[in-house]
């Protein structure tokens, strides 16, 4: 038996997702072991699944005879276990004592985290493959590799428009290829942008970064993309923090001040110190001021006027920032 853990973001996305599941069934293959021979469960989130007779959830137990017994006919077998994050302090205690004590050599067991991996299943040893958090700049290397692999003919802008309505879901921006490869003509931004109408799902960060360097379109752009998905107050949240690193990074005497009182790695505080004179005080006071009465609006006030407000403070933003 050989143990393999992929181990993502502790809250992946689509791209980081389908990721981790290629791995595991590139992993099976490689073994031997058929798509049919394996028993894959999706673990149930924390409150939630069936009960079973012992501490296992319903959804859990076919794992117990596979680690038991192994196949009566002695074929390669596999356990896929999705999103192991949610076992619970019972079940992860079973799966270590069936993992520790089993002795089936024709057994592959693959092991999918979100997030932190327990010490009690590193101990067990085996394959650990990481996946790291995927932004739009390492997607767009994917998608960059995947038009070549494909042989498609596209031109930088088509690759760039993708992004825009695919973000880093690298599943979502494969099944646009596969799309626009059966596409007579020739291919372009307006096509795709016309063509495709998702959104992804923006982070806040993208959103200030643009309005730290003044991007006024950009900035607008993503904050549409975000309130496909997101709240408005999660926006200003964001706003909020980020101001708050500023200010601090203006008020701080040095660059190890500066890391003592708003944490983060050493390049993000790097990155806030050496920006820390481009913002006048008053921008920040004006700011702030500007914050306190968009949250009002978004708290008080129809939702018909909460876009426009966090338009128009966008683009405030932008010109004290930038």
């Amino acid at each position: 038996m050989t143990l393999m853990v992929v181990a993502g973001p502790s809250s992946p996305g689509p791209g980081e997702r389908e990721q981790m599941l290629e791995l595991a069934a590139k992993h099976l293959v490689t073994q031997g072991v058929a798509r049919d021979q394996v028993v894959r469960i999706d673990v149930p989130g924390r409150g939630a699944g069936e009960e079973g007779d012992g501490s296992l959830r319903a959804e859990l137990e076919p794992m117990i005879p596979l680690l038991q017994s192994g196949s009566l006919f002695g074929e390669a077998q596999g356990l896929e276990l999705i999103d192991a994050q949610n076992l619970q302090k019972a079940e992860l205690e079973t799966l270590i004592g069936l993992l520790g004590g089993a002795d089936l050599s024709t057994i592959e067991v693959v092991l999918i985290y979100g997030g932190s991996v327990p010490k009690a299943v590193k101990d067990l040893g085996g394959q650990s493959v990481p996946v790291k958090k995927m932004w739009e700049r390492q997607a767009g290397q994917w998608l960059d590799a995947e038009i070549r692999e494909r042989g498609l003919d596209l031109d930088k802008s088509v690759g760039q428009a993708l992004i825009q309505r695919f973000g880093s879901d690298t599943a979502s921006l494969g099944q646009a290829l596969d799309q626009l490869a059966e596409t007579p003509g020739k291919i372009t931004a307006e096509m795709v942008l016309d063509r495709f109408k998702n959104r992804p799902d923006e982070p806040t960060w993208n959103i200030t970064d643009a309005i730290s360097k003044g991007d006024v379109a950009t900035a607008l752009r993503r904050l549409s993309d975000f309130l496909v998905h997101g709240h408005p107050l999660v926006y200003l949240a964001a706003l909020e923090t980020d101001l708050k690193k500023k200010s601090l990074a203006a008020a701080a005497p040095d660059q190890e001040t500066l890391r003592s009182w708003v944490g983060g790695s050493d390049r993000q505080v790097g990155r806030l110190w050496s920006q820390r004179g481009r913002v006048r005080e008053s921008s920040l006071r004006r700011a702030q001021d500007a914050l306190v009465r968009a949250d009002r609006v978004v708290k008080t006030q129809p939702e018909e006027v909460h876009r426009v407000t966090l338009e128009r403070l966008t683009v405030a933003f932008c010109r004290w920032y930038g």
